[in-house]
């Protein structure tokens, strides 16, 4: 069939992207779902720094590949052996586990070894590529290529949530909640009358903050060198911000969401003694920080790394559902901004220049 969708051309093009315009957004070919494959009308996607840092080169990924990893849509075609009807709502995620790995082992600690090498080389966890132009493969990210009209994606890559869940709800579940919340509640783990201290108050620190505020008897702070930042977290209901410099104190649980080298120091130092500091933000590969090693051993703490929120999308997707629809999540109050797919080279523009939580490219078909 054919499509719509953003595609990059050129990784680490100068910014401001709104003029060099390293994505273009043009029409493909996609292919039907292969066995265990579905087609999927994607709904909303979100724009994520794991797709900036693909497009200014701190992750490099092979090319031309169709962008976007945070979404949800409806299924419209079923592959042989695919276990999800057509006409299901789902929440695409961006690492499928193959159930059979090392990895897949840990419940979520480590990341799928098959899923991770298919993400690498940009294609579905089959190996295929599903996607064409001008008879050129085009090359999936993350397993989900969701800045399109459709994607045919592994069915181990879509979890399905009811309707009741909307779709600018279900796509932040797949990526912003999942890898922030997951953070607090699989690696951080707070227990009741202790403090969740965020440090990066992006789109995954801020899930992060929303997911500690639903908990109870917990005090949430947050922290960021951006002022409008910490008047969001206090609009979310942060019962303390704080910009780095200003820590008054330390935290039981710190989760350093903002994917540099600073901020991970920022975080280690604000973590109290037997502690856990939850590292999920993803800094670029060349990032160097200088921690103590005796400050760790003297006090007891511990560094958790946490891809994807430690999180089993199967299993973590319908909790968050759940909190969502509690009234506990409101994770709708992430979003900084609807946009159409042709405006995301500004959208890529705003989350470089810090200026945006979640922009959300809604697709009205």
């Amino acid at each position: 069939m054919r499509i719509r969708g953003a595609v990059l051309e050129e990784i680490g093009r100068a910014r401001p992207y709104a003029q060099t315009r390293p994505l273009s957004v043009c029409d493909l070919d996609l292919d039907p779902p292969g066995p265990g494959e579905l087609l999927v009308r994607v709904e909303a996607a979100g724009v994520c720094h794991s797709d900036l840092s693909v497009v200014d080169g701190n992750r490099v990924r092979p090319l031309p590949m169709l962008l976007g990893h945070e979404a949800a849509g409806v299924v419209e075609q079923s592959g042989p052996g695919a276990d999800v009807a057509p006409g299901q709502r789902v929440v695409m995620t961006f690492l499928p586990r193959c159930g059979g790995c090392d990895g897949c082992a840990t419940d979520g600690l480590a990341p799928c070894a098959p899923g991770s090498a298919a993400n690498n080389a940009g294609t579905l966890l089959s190996g295929a590529v599903r996607q064409h132009r001008d008879g050129t493969p085009v090359l999936h990210h993350l397993g989900v290529s969701a800045f399109a009209t459709h994607t045919v994606v592994d069915h181990r890559s879509a979890v399905p949530v009811e309707d009741d869940v909307p779709p600018e709800v279900a796509a932040l579940l797949g990526c912003a909640v999942l890898t922030g919340g997951g953070a607090v509640l699989n690696a951080g783990r707070p227990r009741a009358g202790q403090t969740v201290m965020v440090v990066g108050l992006g789109g995954v620190g801020m899930a992060a903050l929303l997911t500690a505020l639903a908990l109870d008897d917990i005090r949430v702070v947050g922290v960021d060198a951006n002022p409008a930042k910490l008047a969001a977290a206090r609009e979310l209901g942060a019962h303390e911000v704080y910009g780095p410099a200003d820590l008054p104190a330390r935290a039981e649980v710190v989760v350093e969401a903002a994917g540099s080298a600073q901020a991970f120091e920022t975080a280690v130092s604000a973590t109290a003694p037997g502690g856990r500091t939850v590292s999920v933000g993803l800094p670029a590969p060349h990032a160097r920080a200088a921690i103590s090693p005796l400050a760790l051993v003297a006090e007891g703490r511990t560094i958790i790394g946490s891809y994807l929120g430690s999180a089993l999308p199967g299993r973590d997707v319908p909790v968050f559902a759940r909190m969502w629809r509690e009234g506990r999540l409101p994770v709708e109050k992430l979003v900084s901004a609807r946009i159409g797919l042709s405006d995301i080279n500004e959208a890529m523009d705003h989350l470089a220049n810090g200026t945006a939580l979640r922009q959300l490219i809604v697709f009205n078909h």
